[in-house]
């Protein structure tokens, strides 16, 4: 996976941003910044339900147990999220993803109130899918 900002700085640049056209421009350029999907990953069995675009998460364990995800999506803002998700859970294990509760990370980013109602429950349905894929693995 791309290195992606730790949490903390994630928040501090998010939070240097202006206005949300800054925020959404930033978001965007996270989401440029994931590793392209391989197209053999862009399978049915990785393709995440409930989302309007086209979604794809794949979950994979390294040998110390940290959990790898790998995504992508046809449009630039969820591309985005994924990648904000992603700076979220990278480096942790399996049953610590599980155990983290994201969502207070994304109201503090103000992040429910300004996105499209589709796209919060996008963002709903990424969680889920990551989280069912990483169930098995503990």
């Amino acid at each position: 996976m791309t290195m992606l900002p730790e949490p903390q700085k994630l928040m501090r640049n998010f939070l240097r941003c202006h206005n949300w056209e800054e925020r959404y421009l930033y978001i965007i350029e996270l989401g440029v910044g994931l590793k392209p999907l391989p197209e053999a990953w862009r399978q049915d069995e990785n393709v995440v339900s409930g989302c309007q675009s086209q979604v794809w998460i794949v979950v994979r364990q390294d040998e110390q147990g940290r959990i790898i995800l790998h995504g992508d999506s046809d449009a630039a803002i969820v591309k985005g999220l994924i990648a904000v998700v992603f700076s979220l859970y990278q480096g942790l294990s399996a049953q610590e993803i599980v155990a983290l509760d994201v969502r207070p990370f994304f109201q503090e980013l103000a992040l429910s109130e300004h996105l499209t109602p589709s796209r919060s429950q996008g963002l709903e349905a990424i969680l889920r899918a990551i989280r069912s894929r990483i169930l098995p693995l503990i």
